[in-house]
């Protein structure tokens, strides 16, 4: 198993309280782009979480201390979804309710067991959230499972930190949990919620495969499996799913949808909102290199370098020294550091010929044929699916977005699709991606809602051909 590249900082002192104790790190051997399976395949050294086996000091990514909570055991029970282990979550801005119950809910941490794209078994952190609210939609109370949008790749970005820490910042890394507004409006409607860290986003043992999409389509599916185990869940066999993203995460809840019928047919979705979903990661790349969102390309390389030995060979082939760096860097990052450090950044600057990262990847056969392998929109997805997307969206662009539709369309799925017009609000500066979110973020919750309370959804496939 590799592991994942972090780097002992100064002590956090500033938004989140004391540290947390936890376990070490130590060097070894890396490779150019990403953490490499092994340090006998690697050339370059730099820090990376220490194994199991080593449990006397901290793990520490940009100057936070990562909870010992989030360090695998060296075994894991054998059932995806199965829970490893739990324990209460403060919610950072939760308030006492007038019952004497918070609000919005009782939360958990998590971690459970799911399989990565290699078929190996993966620890997984995450969160679940059982609502103040009463649900009035009939029928026992449901469940979402929701996939954050982009966060980072450093482990103190993971979206279940996010809750009890809205906001880190202490000068060496800038994290906001803006997910809460999304969560924070489900469980308002009674709904419970279990949030995925993703695969390798928290747990110290290995670094976050970013957009892979069968690591985060398990993470998804299993996140719901593990809900069901929390001590206190209010949630039954019986209750509705629903799947809930945007970005990153409309990326994982599309993928989820589409592989629960051979991963987790025992998970019975009544509804998925894919928002902005990357499906196809060649475009994607063109998208975010050198826009406000740069260093995301580099999560996406790093990540896939790690799981797939094809990608590692070739970054490890074209990558320059300015590269190397910049990728290590990246490894640790959230997104505030990645816009601060690497904002409009152009890859061709980290290559040995001056050409992009999506040009090198394009060039090179086994490279081309692993991101071709990440195109969502193969397989038909279960149940009825809402995809919207922003017309102008520069970042993850609309086009792949509406062919995603297309595709399921062609499949029979039950597509709901949603293209939002609005004005161009700037060029590569995230506006265009990030004003949908909020914009379509109500109605969004609402259809979901329906679907969750057994309204039946009506797809509207017919009217492809005139929408944008």
């Amino acid at each position: 198993m590799s592991r994942k590249s972090t780097r002992s900082r100064s002590t956090f002192n500033a938004v989140r309280p004391a540290t947390f104790p936890s376990r070490p790190q130590r060097p070894r051997a890396v490779s150019a782009l990403a953490v490499a399976v092994t340090a006998a395949a690697c050339a370059v050294t730099y820090a990376v979480p220490a194994t199991a086996a080593d449990a006397a000091e901290p793990v520490v990514s940009r100057g936070v201390t990562i909870p010992d909570f989030y360090s695998p055991p060296t075994e894991l029970p054998s059932a995806n979804g199965a829970l490893i282990r739990q324990e209460p979550l403060p919610l950072g801005l939760g308030i006492p309710g007038l019952d004497g119950r918070p609000m919005p809910g009782t939360a958990t941490r998590l971690m459970y067991r799911s399989t990565d794209s290699n078929g190996q078994p993966a620890a997984v952190t995450g969160a679940y959230i059982e609502p103040s609210a009463a649900w009035k939609g009939g029928g026992p109370r449901p469940l979402v499972a929701v996939a954050a949008g982009t966060m980072g790749q450093g482990d103190q970005c993971a979206p279940s930190m996010a809750l009890q820490y809205p906001l880190t910042l202490n000068g060496e890394t800038l994290s906001v949990g803006y997910e809460a507004l999304a969560i924070y409006r489900l469980l308002s409607t009674g709904t419970a919620v279990v949030v995925t860290d993703y695969v390798g986003l928290g747990a110290t043992d290995r670094l976050h495969t970013y957009v892979n999409r069968v690591d985060e389509g398990h993470a998804l599916l299993d996140a719901a499996r593990a809900a069901h185990a929390v001590p206190g869940a209010s949630i039954t066999p019986a209750s509705r799913t629903g799947l809930y993203g945007y970005s990153q995460g409309g990326g994982a809840s599309a993928a989820a949808a589409e592989l629960q019928p051979s991963y987790a047919p025992d998970v019975a979705l009544a509804g998925t909102y894919s928002g902005a979903p990357p499906a196809d990661l060649t475009a994607v790349m063109k998208g975010i290199d050198g826009s406000a969102l740069a260093g995301a390309l580099a999560w996406s390389i790093n990540g896939f370098a790690q799981a797939d030995p094809d990608v590692r060979s070739v970054v490890e082939a074209n990558i320059n020294a300015a590269g190397k760096a910049a990728l290590k860097d990246a490894s640790t990052m959230c997104v505030g550091d990645a816009i601060l450090g690497y904002g409009f950044a152009k890859s061709s600057k980290w290559t040995n010929s001056g050409k992009s990262i999506g040009d090198v990847i394009a060039a090179e056969p086994r490279a081309q044929a692993a991101l071709d392998k990440q195109r969502i929109g193969n397989l038909k997805p279960a149940g009825p699916v809402r995809l919207a997307t922003g017309v102008q969206d520069d970042i993850v662009p609309h086009a792949q977005a509406r062919r995603l539709a297309v595709d399921w369309c062609a499949k029979g799925a039950n597509v709901t699709y949603d293209a939002i017009v609005l004005p161009n609000l700037g060029d590569k500066i995230l506006t265009n991606h990030l004003v949908p979110l909020i914009t379509d973020q109500g109605d969004a919750i609402a259809w979901l809602t329906d679907r969750l309370a057994g309204r039946p959804a009506t797809s509207n496939c017919w009217s492809m051909p005139i929408q944008p």
